[in-house]
């Protein structure tokens, strides 16, 4: 008795752990219908219909998922920063100096296939809804720490804590700028944004402070 009692235990866990991953694997698979749906139609045009016809799932599906459209968004905003981030990382990996960091962070936020006006519309959104969402402000704010470490890395050593948030203020401020303007439909390609943030870097820059961001 004891044996199929132990027996019914492990069946029980593991067909619990089965339906997690089949569960994960279609909120996956809905995010990123999701993500195609917008990319094609915008916000407006993301209803739960053409999601789920993306997905190749029946309609009623979304709702078990997702607590609703604004849920969705919120998956589909996480997603396209993982991409950005993964980006970011993929090319720090290979920075020899300081500069290189510098230029793999600045780079890597503004990825060709992710800054366009969907896409800037959706982060929009979200930092619209920051101040009375408190899931979408502490997205925001993971996301604002995570390039505040990843300047840190470039500019450690060079900038004394006053210079480097100042520095580092300026930079995310004119990154986010720069998407607002692409969320607005202003034609702006990203290495025009990429130049233009490298050349406000170096003009806040001493001469010495990029001789030592250059040297390793």
């Amino acid at each position: 008795m004891c044996v199929q009692f132990f027996d019914l235990i492990n069946e029980t866990m593991a067909q619990a752990r089965i339906r997690t991953r089949i569960e994960d694997l279609r909120r996956k698979e809905l995010i990123e219908a999701a993500h195609r749906v917008f990319m094609q139609h915008g916000l407006s045009g993301m209803t739960t219909k053409r999601i789920c016809e993306a997905a190749g799932m029946s309609p009623g599906i979304l709702s078990y998922y997702f607590k609703g459209k604004e849920d969705v968004l919120f998956a589909m905003v996480r997603l396209n920063n993982r991409l950005l981030m993964e980006g970011v990382v993929a090319r720090l990996k290979q920075a020899t100096t300081r500069w290189d960091r510098l230029e793999a962070i600045i780079i890597g936020n503004f990825p060709a296939n992710l800054f366009e006006p969907n896409v800037a519309n959706a982060w929009l959104s979200v930092c619209t809804a920051s101040s009375t969402n408190p899931g979408y402000a502490r997205l925001q704010r993971v996301l604002y720490s995570r390039l505040q470490s990843n300047l840190a890395s470039a500019f450690a050593g060079v900038l004394p804590p006053e210079r480097f948030a100042q520095v580092a203020l300026a930079l995310g401020g004119l990154i986010d700028g720069l998407w607002l303007r692409r969320a607005t439909g202003e034609h702006l390609h990203p290495d025009a944004a990429i130049a233009l943030v490298l050349t406000v870097a170096s003009a806040l820059l001493t001469s010495t402070e990029q001789v030592l961001l250059r040297q390793g």
